[in-house]
């Protein structure tokens, strides 16, 4: 049997390519997918541009950049003499180099396996391994050994260095006729042939020495080593319980923060982004740092519970969007999932919110579109995936773990950039907060997600039952003995404020906070109603009195608008305000004995009276008590086009771009060696005949754009004026118009 030639071109390897190869390809290197290529040679071209082929290199590990670059250094060789070349083991190299094949950055030629044109440009500075210039032709690296075990050892040692320092350097060096006439080191080099002079006093060192240098191989160590992960004995339970309480802490801030924003949206900068002493605010309310703050906000956003709408005044501000009622409604496992995915798949950098900008010196704010990084959301699956392959009960040594992480991922991606450890290093914190790791170990309900299952159960078996109850003590404070059910926590927050948190969240209730639920339309009756029906304990004696010496002096001050007026039944209240210490920046004037005016306006006056401590209400014009409630505010999130597609989707894609890869080489295997144009009368005629035969044709066609394009058929009927058959390209039936066919012929079987 005779054996199969080489293809000569990689076009050529990948018509030879089973379908599931080509599939293959597409799904490793996507940006070949759109648009369709044409046919298999369009494809090699594609796959050949710079741009495509620098972002396949960015995905290859230490082991597979090295045996790439040897294919580049040694030109076409064996698969064995690669082996002899690359410091790894035998098998190590085999499998690199068979998903450099199926990456279509090397194939199999006629003189042997080489790397793809293009390859060895984007090997350079970072993205080279062992920094080695291709051999020259005529290279032997016998006699490179030869000439190099014959130099002397100042030679050699500056030939180590040079070779070090990138293989090339500068010198004013004159080039002798033998080693003999040699008066330096750097002659002697030039003699021995050793390095090779270029224009402008440049010099080089061959590929040949560099590798006679390295005994033979293309780097001094092994290039197979990937390190090993800094691992510490750990219970999973207390892992999993200790990540649990804070994925609960991150759902709970999150929604304590945009409910907030509801009826207090913070402005939204010029240039989009949240204003340093909003984000401050937003720290001080969640009891957090800055840092954990400015997470917690980006994933919000990047979950699409956040975005810039217009505020009540019409003003650019950062608001809940309409998406976020239906979330807060969902249980809170559902609810972190929601978050956690959004954190996974951003491209946001929330570590660098405060950070200063590199180039401008200017502070970054959270929500700025700088902060971002292609390679964030890759780092973070990769850091998390490292984590998962740690067996049950074992987590990151404490001080070296992250590093070990920093090292093992410079392994398996070398070309990416300098930043890689910082964006580890965040990454893992980012995961600690949201509670996607707990003491440096991934819990069972975050390996599910890693694996695009849910969460939900494992995580809502780990998370406390939320409770409808509060204890009440005699220090007017609430004690909240687990999570509260949202609707309880939202209407606690209205009447009390939150005094500390932990195992057990404590409220106050004070003059304040009761003042603030009476301007929120409650009665004085309603507040006690509501503290005795959620309290197991009975409600102490000194709350009931702050409720209603509070209710008693509520609204004994009516505000209306002059610019505004102040009118009271006791003249004895409005005469102790008109002589109050500091209530001259009220600009007060008594009009009759119960009425006072103020050319300050109501949303000024209002907070000034609250910080004199009067308790006063916003009259209405027919005489009414207006309650000044906040409206909820949301804004209304774009709809985007969808990111990425479904397993199914995908695979039903990459099958319909591979049927019109291979209907582009029937296509281009039919078409005639000479440019023909048949006539209208023979279009049809042989249009005719293939639908009687049922042949397969190629047809030439100008489509809408005139442009003439080449299409592999099956006819089905031809009846006025129009050719139904079916594409092979399309792989379904299409219409087409008979004059605009410019040429039909047949098509070989299979």
């Amino acid at each position: 049997m005779a054996t199969p030639t080489p293809p000569r071109t990689l076009a050529d390897q990948l018509r030879r390519w089973p379908d599931e190869l080509v599939a293959s390809l597409l799904r490793s290197r996507p940006d070949l997918v759109s648009p369709t290529p044409q046919d298999s040679a369009q494809l090699a071209s594609r796959a050949a541009v710079r741009s495509s082929l620098l972002r396949a290199m960015d995905g290859l590990t230490r082991l597979e950049l090295a045996v790439l670059e040897a294919l580049v250094i040694t030109g076409p060789c064996s698969a064995t003499e690669l082996e002899h070349v690359v410091r790894a083991a035998p098998d190590a190299t085999a499998e690199a180099l068979d998903r450099l094949t199926r990456l279509a950055l090397a194939w199999e030629s006629p003189e042997g396996l080489r790397a793809l044109t293009g390859v060895a440009d984007g090997l350079t500075g970072t993205g080279a391994i062992g920094r080695l210039r291709p051999c020259s032709p005529e290279a032997d690296a016998t006699a490179a050994t030869t000439r190099l075990e014959a130099a002397s050892a100042p030679a050699r040692a500056l030939l180590e260095h040079l070779d070090e320092a990138g293989g090339e350097g500068t010198s004013a060096a004159r080039t002798p006729v033998s080693p003999d006439e040699a008066a330096t080191p750097a002659e002697e080099l030039l003699a021995r042939r050793l390095v090779v002079a270029r224009p402008g006093g440049v010099v080089v060192v061959p590929g040949e020495v560099s590798l006679a240098l390295r005994g033979g191989t293309t780097t001094r160590e092994p290039v197979d080593d990937l390190p090993g992960l800094a691992a510490s004995a750990r219970d999973a339970a207390v892992v999993a319980k200790a990540a649990a309480g804070a994925a609960f802490e991150a759902v709970r801030r999150t929604e304590l923060l945009l409910d907030h924003w509801s009826t207090a949206p913070p402005t939204a900068l010029r240039s989009g982004g949240l204003g340093v002493r909003d984000l401050k605010a937003a720290a001080t309310l969640l009891h957090v740092d800055e840092r954990e703050a400015g997470l917690l906000v980006e994933v919000a956003a990047a979950a699409g519970l956040l975005a810039t709408g217009a505020d009540l005044e019409g003003d650019l501000a950062w608001l809940p969007t309409d998406g976020y009622d239906a979330w807060a409604a969902r249980p809170t496992a559902e609810r972190w999932a929601a978050l956690a995915v959004a954190w996974l798949d951003t491209s946001r950098l929330p570590a660098l919110v405060g950070s200063k900008d590199r180039r401008s010196g200017k502070g970054l704010n959270a929500l700025t579109p700088e902060l971002s990084s292609i390679y964030a959301a890759e780092t973070r699956r990769m850091a998390l995936d490292e984590l998962a392959a740690l067996p049950d009960g074992e987590v990151l040594a404490a001080g070296t773990g992250v590093p070990s992480v920093v090292a093992r991922l410079a392994w398996l991606r070398p070309r990416r950039p300098a930043s890689r450890g910082e964006l580890v290093t965040w990454a893992l914190d980012e995961a600690a907060m949201l509670g996607v790791t707990g003491l440096g170990g991934l819990p069972a309900y975050a390996r599910a997600l890693l694996g695009g299952g849910d969460p939900a159960a494992a995580l809502t078996a780990l998370l406390p039952e939320p409770v409808d109850h509060v204890l009440l003590q005699a220090d007017l404070t609430a004690v909240a003995p687990g999570p509260l059910e949202s609707s309880l926590a939202q209407r606690l927050h209205a009447v009390a404020d939150v005094d500390s948190r932990g195992g057990a969240t404590v409220y106050r209730f004070t003059p304040d906070s009761v003042r603030r639920a009476l301007d929120l339309g409650w009665t004085s009756a309603e507040l006690h109603d509501f503290v005795g029906s959620v309290s197991r304990t009975p409600v102490p004696q000194p709350l009931t009195y702050l409720v209603d010496d509070v209710a008693r002096r509520f609204g004994t001050l009516r505000v209306g608008a002059v610019e505004a007026f102040l009118r009271s039944d006791d003249e004895t209240a409005l005469t102790e305000l008109m002589h109050h210490p500091k209530a001259a920046s009220l600009q007060l004037r008594r009009l009759a004995p119960t009425v006072l005016v103020t050319t300050l306006p109501v949303d000024l006056l209002l907070p000034r009276l609250r910080e004199l401590g009067a308790a006063p209400v916003v009259e209405a014009p027919d005489g009414s008590v207006h309650i000044a409630r906040p409206d909820r505010q949301r804004a209304r999130l774009p709809r985007s086009r969808p990111t990425g597609l479904s397993d199914a989707k995908t695979a039903a894609r990459l099958t319909a771009v591979v049927t019109a890869i291979r209907a582009g080489d029937k296509a281009a295997a039919a078409r005639p060696s000479r440019p023909t144009t048949a006539n209208p009368a023979e279009v049809l005629a042989r249009l005719r005949e293939a639908v009687e035969a049922r042949r397969t044709v190629w047809i030439g066609y100008v489509d809408n754009a005139g442009t003439t394009v080449e299409r592999i058929i099956d006819p089905v009927s031809v009846e006025g004026g129009q050719l139904v058959a079916f594409d092979h390209r399309t792989d379904d039936e299409r219409v087409y118009a008979v004059h605009r066919i410019t040429a039909v012929r047949g098509v070989a079987a299979g």
